[in-house]
């Protein structure tokens, strides 16, 4: 079948190429030029009308900096790491991040509007509803500028993970191919948020099909797809009667585990007990009643020694030499049965079955690993009010499932978290209850304007409110702007040097207490700085101050740590305004 669009294009270009013969000046090439580009591009996924936004003006003009709203910030322990509420337009806030965290952050989790037209998604100060035509161009271009960012913040080896629902859900899955490829594309989880009940079920039964998922887009900074390191797990009733076969170890063989059971006073008391005959099928219903049964059976001397046989044979070497049939061999670490067939087939223990699962009743016993669909969230919603003693009217994610997410990472306990949709800040309350669990030393970066007060009264509040339960350090920036202009009074270097504080100690998670961690701008006040650093502090020093042979023995013997202040930080912008 032929490609019509193709076909269109091809006769556009080879149109172009006749007009470039005629209109040959450089004005009319560039012109033309561009609309080839334009022509060439892959055709492949969304195409929709791009916006521009009051913030984007707000770059053209302005270089975004922070402050620091020192009236907010925590200290819980002068030695461990700061996390960073950021308060402002996260575009603005992502932008200086590229400064200070480029290729550096390992998970990324966001809850983006959902664009549901019910005055949820704001656009330029004003909300989009279902009637606006272009609502979802609107959001697209807001979506592409932010996760483009978020993908040069990834490591190479980081995830990132977004909240939505069917009103993008499918536009988002095609912006992240093309943002992050589709050879990234990690997981679509469909966590269930709701049941069918109350008012929700008269249309359900009624034929409607009623939304009770959302959907989580996983996407990896590179080609690896596995982001579940840890896997999780879902509790199972009941008993899976597959697992049927008993190893004796003092007869070194097989026997059915039914056997086992009838051995086992305790066990035949309780069948007798429910009138039960003993047996795997009546296994179940004696587990569901009697915490002394499933206590035995769940024992490493009962569970490591109970199997199933797989179905696959394994394939022994020619010259392997089977010694006995029916019997059990070990082969590349795994426990295999030689049946009466001399056939090899693998058996699966039932203690890679017991566990502890991660269902919001968190039971111990027999569970399944969990596949894309993440059940049981609903259940959570009950506390969802209570979770940060904070209210937030469009809606809290359960601290369980955030918590889930970034504990199935590798290496998590010790990663750097970014949530530029923070919301009511539940991503940082996941990190630091994750911590107090396992004693890890995660840090967290939230971002999220101030709308309604919604980053000091909800975001903020709540980061404040669990500092009793989870003490941590916290510091708090806000979003300013300097003008691109020249004023004879001051130039622009020197105004952004007073916030270069700001993002080194937004690199470093650290405070420039000025004993510690100091800063060195000013090569009049060296010698009093060095003086004051505490041993095995750090010097942060700006580019073109000099340290003497003495400044720098000094420093050698108090083992402090020498960083140049980078000149990434404003270069671009200096170069833009002809300081640099």
């Amino acid at each position: 079948m032929a490609n019509l669009s193709k076909i269109k294009r091809e006769k556009m270009l080879d149109y172009l190429e006749k007009l470039k013969e005629i209109n040959n000046d450089d004005e009319n090439i560039r012109a033309i030029t561009e609309i080839e580009n334009a022509l060439n591009e892959k055709k492949y996924g969304l195409v929709w009308e791009e916006h521009s936004e009051k913030v984007d003006e707000m770059l053209e003009h302005n270089i975004p900096i922070f402050i620091e709203d020192e009236t907010r910030k925590i200290t819980a322990n002068e030695d461990e790491a700061y996390n960073f509420l950021l308060e402002g337009d996260n575009l603005h806030s992502l932008k200086l991040l590229e400064k200070t965290h480029k290729g550096k952050i390992d998970v990324i989790y966001i809850d983006p509007p959902y664009n549901t037209g019910n005055k949820d998604f704001i656009y330029d100060d004003h909300f989009v509803d279902k009637k606006d035509g272009y609502s979802h161009s609107k959001w697209l271009s807001f979506m592409e500028k932010r996760l483009k960012i978020a993908k040069e913040l990834l490591k190479k080896n980081g995830i990132i993970l977004v909240s939505i629902d069917k009103n993008e859900g499918f536009q988002l899955k095609l912006l992240m191919d093309s943002i992050f490829g589709e050879d990234s594309f990690a997981a679509d989880l469909h966590v269930e948020t709701s049941i069918i009940g109350g008012p929700r079920r008269i249309p359900a039964m009624q034929g409607s099909v009623v939304k009770t998922t959302e959907f989580i887009f996983g996407y990896t900074n590179g080609n690896d797809t596995k982001i579940m390191r840890t896997p999780k797990y879902d509790y199972l009733q009941g008993y899976d009667t597959h697992y049927s076969l008993f190893y004796d170890e003092i007869e070194d063989n097989l026997i059915p585990f039914v056997e086992v059971l009838k051995r086992t006073g305790f066990a035949v008391s309780i069948f007798d007990a429910l009138d039960l005959a003993v047996s795997l099928k009546n296994l179940g219903k004696v587990i569901d009643c009697s915490n002394k049964i499933r206590e035995w059976l769940y024992s490493d001397k009962i569970a490591k020694n109970l199997f199933r046989k797989g179905d696959d044979e394994v394939i022994l070497p020619e010259n392997y030499a089977i010694e006995k049939r029916n019997t059990v061999i070990t082969y590349n670490g795994k426990k295999c049965l030689i049946d009466n067939n001399a056939s090899c087939k693998i058996l699966f223990s039932y203690a890679d079955r017991i566990g502890k699962c991660d269902d919001y009743f968190s039971n111990y016993g027999e569970r399944a690993v969990r596949g894309n669909l993440w059940k049981g969230f609903s259940a959570d919603g009950g506390n969802l009010a209570k979770e940060g003693k904070v209210s937030f009217k469009n809606g809290k994610k359960p601290i369980r499932l955030i918590k889930q997410l970034i504990d199935s990472v590798e290496n998590c306990d010790s990663i750097t978290v970014l949530d530029f949709f923070a919301g009511s800040g539940t991503t940082g309350h996941a990190v630091m209850q994750l911590n107090k669990e396992d004693g890890g030393n995660r840090k967290y970066i939230l971002c999220t304007n101030n709308e309604n007060n919604i980053c000091e009264e909800v975001t903020y509040k709540r980061l404040k409110n669990i500092q009793e339960e989870l003490p941590h350090n916290l510091k708090y920036y806000k979003t300013e702007f300097i003008p691109k202009f020249y004023d004879y009074e001051e130039s622009i270097s020197e105004k952004m040097m007073k916030h270069i504080r700001e993002l080194i100690e937004l690199e470093y998670s650290i405070e420039l207490d000025g004993k510690k961690h100091i800063i060195l701008d000013d090569e009049d006040e060296l010698d009093g700085r060095i003086s004051k650093i505490e041993k095995g502090g750090i010097l942060f020093v700006r580019s073109g101050i000099f340290l003497s042979r003495s400044n720098q023995r000094i420093l050698e013997e108090k083992d402090v740590g020498i960083i140049e202040i980078p000149e990434y930080y404003f270069r671009e912008e200096l170069k833009e305004v002809g300081e640099l």
